[in-house]
């Protein structure tokens, strides 16, 4: 639905690997103590305004112009990283003196997900968690985001959920060996709609998430919080009390959005998330891929200001 930086990766992995993956796999099933997840950001309702933008990264200027637009610095800035991909540390430096943090999804385009659980790109991840423990303030990090929907090669479909679940705990395990604590792991669902799959086979225990996030559009006049969010959210509250993120969203100018984006705040403020990450980009593909840029529409713009108005943002972490 959004653009995406890919990066072919070529990957020969030997018997042996696959044989270790395998085992590797069977292990994570089995119980065991969780290990404590260090949350390096507040879990506050109401708390983040986050936004993504064309150019950014590595520029900070379109978010500096929707923070002028909407009269409000966002303190999230979202962007997705293709497999293989450093750290963007220039970046998260540049964006840290305007209070603002980087959540990144990397993304395991042309990656093995079962290689990822074998260890097989450990040296890229051990770079990136030394970068990421290097920049020494928060970073919200995700990992195949939406993986419960078909759309992307490592989601629900395509590889099994253990496969998933055992690389999201390798991940998590080898950042934390790296003293990459700075990190808030951030676990994105697809909202649930037709072609998702049960979200509690993706689940990698408390210990290895620290929010959870849920990316939800309003496509037509018809879509409600309820409609697009509700369904996710009490699932997930089945599963776990971690605070929820709207990771990606927006209401596009099929769904009206003046009443689109006030009912969007009222539901965040219904359901006490933590927050929102708009997705302010222009694309004109039809139904799913429409003009999100808030900028746009008067109307839009002035929902958005006074949606904002009833957030508490928090404050800069150190």
């Amino acid at each position: 639905m959004k653009p995406r930086l890919h990066l072919l990766v070529a990957v020969a992995l030997a018997s042996a690997s696959v044989a270790f993956a395998i085992a590797r796999l069977a292990a994570t099933s089995l119980p065991g103590p969780p290990p404590v997840v260090h949350a390096s950001l507040p879990p506050t309702a109401a708390s983040y305004l986050g936004v993504f933008e064309n150019g950014s990264p590595p520029d900070y200027g379109p978010i500096a112009t929707f923070a002028r637009t909407i009269n409000a610095q966002p303190n999230l800035v979202g962007y997705y990283s293709g497999w293989a991909q450093p750290f963007a540390t220039s970046f998260a430096r540049a964006i840290y003196v305007h209070g603002v943090r980087p959540f990144v999804q990397i993304d395991p385009t042309d990656a093995s997900i079962s290689g990822i659980a074998a260890g097989v790109y450990d040296g890229y991840l051990r770079l990136y968690a030394e970068k990421v423990r290097e920049f020494g303030h928060a970073v919200v990090i995700g990992f195949g985001h939406e993986m419960n929907a078909t759309t992307y090669p490592w989601g629900y479909g395509h590889v099994s959920s253990a496969t998933f679940v055992a690389a999201w705990r390798h991940i998590v395990e080898l950042f934390r060996d790296e003293g990459a604590e700075n990190v808030t792991w951030l676990w994105t669902l697809q909202a649930d709609g037709p072609g998702t799959g049960p979200i509690a086979s993706w689940w990698p225990g408390a210990g290895y998430v620290t929010w959870v996030g849920i990316d939800g559009y309003y496509y037509t006049r018809s879509d409600t919080f309820t409609k697009v969010f509700g369904k996710t959210i009490d699932q997930v509250r089945e599963l776990t009390g971690k605070p929820v993120l709207l990771s990606e969203t927006a209401v596009g100018p099929l769904a009206g959005q003046y009443l689109g984006i006030l009912d969007l705040f009222a539901g965040m403020r219904k359901y006490k998330t933590l927050g929102l990450v708009w997705f302010d980009k222009k694309q004109n593909a039809g139904i799913y891929h429409q003009d999100w840029h808030i900028e746009d529409d008067q109307h839009a713009l002035i929902a958005f200001r006074y949606g904002i108005s009833g957030l508490t943002l928090a404050p800069p972490s150190p």
